[in-house]
This record gives structure tokens, C-alpha cells and sequence, in this order.
């Protein structure tokens, strides 16, 4: 299937309304996935709210407090997903005003982003590292995993960031192992809804998980 077939397919899947999550390691290919999928989904005439994980980060001296270089600390206190799941998950499936936000990465500094109602039978599309984490599965009607391999992924983050290409380089401890160990504890590619190989971009091929 090329990659515009594959978005048409899972639109075509998306259930009529609810909250639906992307998830991938860092490079994976989330962001412009979902943001081509909502496109799809809008030129059918479906409203969606595109949101991002990452504007729920903790402040730094939480997400560096085991060091920065700790996988651990990667994985366990990257993010606020108590501000995640109370300003956004749940008034969001319940009609209620949400936020898209409670952090700026740039400015390290909490924010207090407008509150907004989502229009009527809504999709809230989500991308984000770690979204199947055992916090997260009961709020998801959909769920997609994209599977990239380390070597891929490391090198999208390379061309991307500047970043080293190789994934056992120093530099990329701290998100190589810190995402291992996401895969090792959540096995997010059995806990989604779908998976897609997306070590091709070009040619994505969809599979269950």
C-alpha cells in the first residue's frame, strides 16, 4: 500500500468520535503522520483537535531530576500525565472544556492555555513517545502504534535535530534506552488498536497487533 492508501484506511477505521492516539518512538514519523491524517479526515468533514504529548512535559528539574543522561528518568518523568489526563483526556470525552497544554518546552514554564469545547462529535488526535503507557490505554477508543526500527528512527532524528545517526552513540542513551524500556514494560505495539510498520514511509504496511 503507499502511504496515502494506508492514511485512507485508517481513517476509514477511525471510530465517529472519541479520542485516538499515535504513538511511535522518538522519529518514528508521528507528528506528520497525524497531522496528514486529520487533513483526510477534515476533507471528509469530520472535526478534529490535534493535540501533541509533548506540550504536557514536566518542568526540567522533574524530567532531570535522576539526571540528564537517565534512561530512566526518560521514560518515568518526562511527562505531567496527570495534567495530561485532568486538562485534556477525560473533559475531552466527556464534552467538558479541556486544554491543550499545560507546558512550554522553549520557556521550561507551566501555562495556562484558554479553555475550549471541542465541536460536536469530535476526534481528538493525539501523537506522542509513550502513549500506551499503563496510565493511558482506558482513555484511547483508537489506538495506533507505528513500528520503526532504532536505526531508522535514530537517523529521521539525525537529518531532523542534527542529532548522532547512531542509535548506540553516547548522545543517545537517554532516548534509545529510555524508549527500550517503554517497549520492555508497555509492549505498546500489543496494547494498540493497530500497528504499522513505518520503516518505509513511502510504503507503510498495516498490521494488527
Amino acid at each position: 500500500m503507499t502511504r496515502t492508501e494506508v492514511l485512507n484506511e485508517v481513517a476509514g477505521l477511525l471510530p465517529s468520535e472519541g479520542l485516538v492516539a499515535v504513538d511511535g518512538v522518538d522519529g518514528a514519523g508521528k507528528t506528520t503522520f497525524c497531522d496528514d491524517l486529520a487533513s483526510v479526515l477534515r476533507s471528509r468533514g469530520r472535526a478534529v483537535v490535534r493535540v501533541s504529548v509533548d506540550d504536557f512535559h514536566h518542568p526540567r528539574k522533574i524530567r532531570w531530576r535522576r539526571g540528564r543522561t537517565s534512561p530512566e528518568g526518560f521514560f518515568l518523568d518526562s511527562f505531567d500525565y496527570s495534567r495530561f489526563i485532568g486538562d485534556l483526556l477525560v473533559p475531552f470525552a466527556h464534552g467538558r472544556p479541556f486544554r491543550r497544554a499545560s507546558h512550554d518546552l522553549e520557556t521550561d514554564a507551566y501555562v495556562d492555555t484558554r479553555a475550549e469545547v471541542a465541536p460536536p462529535s469530535a476526534i481528538l488526535l493525539v501523537d506522542g513517545i509513550f502513549l500506551h503507557r499503563d496510565e493511558l490505554p482506558e482513555h484511547w477508543d483508537f489506538s495506533v502504534f507505528l513500528a520503526v526500527d532504532f536505526a531508522v528512527s535514530v537517523a529521521r532524528m539525525a537529518g531532523r535535530d542534527g542529532s548522532p545517526s547512531d542509535p548506540d552513540d553516547s548522545r543517545n542513551r537517554r532516548y534509545v534506552e529510555g524508549q527500550q524500556l517503554y517497549l520492555a514494560k508497555c509492549d505498546p505495539a500489543a496494547r494498540a488498536t493497530l500497528v504499522i510498520d513505518y520503516n518505509d514511509l513511502a510504503g507503510p504496511r498495516l498490521r494488527r497487533p
